[in-house]
């Protein structure tokens, strides 16, 4: 399938690339792609190593996986790797899984434990520059598009696409379950929404899914999440392994797409129901 059209280009960085791409839609529906960027600065990449710029850790081809045409939802799609900066994390750079191993705001090693840069890492001045350039415009987007929808539909649905490969002992055992949905332990959305969500999940046995396992929702679904507040979000990561190759370069596999997409499908059309039908109650 083609990716989402209507995009258009957000403000430009200071190498005048765009910051992030945006189709807004108004059926209460945003859906945010943090880490499909592969956009790294010229300067930048002069000073990272070869199996960084391999770009192994992009969340790869979600706009083509994800079938999103004829929805009216608001798409959010990032333009830079994360390795330049990870979107999905504090400004802070605190840890959302204490106690366990991550890779932090300004990445310094790989999910594979390479290095990032040749020599030196990032200083403070360094990630504060960053820090405004990159991270800030998209997060400074996702809160405008958040609180359009909320003026005029009364609630929100943010559906945070993401994706891992299916084996990276660093960060977990064995392969790792195909679908993993979070909503910080059910902090972040009302539970009528997941349920709507995984109704089509629960029937289906070619994928294996959990909630809250793994991955419970990262920076983004954590901070956004406001069910009280009529702003719900939900996060899904998916195994690479179930619709690409997980080794360079990273093809998409059509035929795989051909089970998967129709599945995601369906779950992000029941959560742009989900949110419809709340702007019907608040708004007869």
């Amino acid at each position: 399938m083609p990716p989402p059209t209507g995009l258009i280009e957000g403000p430009l960085t200071p190498e005048g690339f765009p910051a992030y791409l945006l189709r807004r839609g108004n059926s209460g529906l945003i859906v945010s792609m943090p880490h499909v960027g592969t956009l790294v600065p010229q300067h930048l990449a002069a000073c990272m190593t070869p199996e960084a710029l391999l770009l192994a850790d992009t969340d790869w081809h979600l706009p083509l996986v994800y079938d999103l045409e004829g929805l009216d939802a608001t798409i959010l799609v990032a333009t830079h790797s994360r390795l330049v900066i990870d979107l999905n994390r504090p400004p802070d750079d605190e840890n959302l899984y204490p106690g366990r191993d991550t890779t932090g705001l300004i990445p310094t090693d790989t999910f594979r434990k390479e290095p990032v840069y040749r020599e030196g890492v990032p200083d403070a001045a360094e990630t504060a520059s960053r820090r405004q350039a990159y991270w800030l415009p998209y997060h400074l987007a996702l809160e405008a598009e958040l609180a359009r929808l909320r003026q005029a539909n009364g609630q929100v649905v943010l559906w945070d696409a993401h994706s891992i490969a299916s084996e990276l002992p660093r960060f977990f055992s064995g392969r790792l379950t195909d679908l993993n949905f979070g909503t910080a332990d059910g902090a972040s959305c009302a539970p009528a929404l997941i349920d709507a969500i995984l109704a089509g999940v629960q029937t289906q046995q070619r994928y294996s899914w959990v909630l809250n396992g793994r991955f419970r929702g990262g920076y983004i679904t954590r901070r956004f999440g406001d069910p009280a507040n009529g702003v719900h979000a939900v996060q899904l990561e998916m195994s690479q392994v179930i619709y690409m190759d997980e080794t360079a370069p990273f093809a998409l596999r059509p035929d795989l797409c051909g089970h998967l997409s129709p599945l995601l499908r369906h779950c992000v059309a029941a959560a742009e129901q989900w949110a419809l039908a709340g702007r019907k109650l608040v708004c007869p």
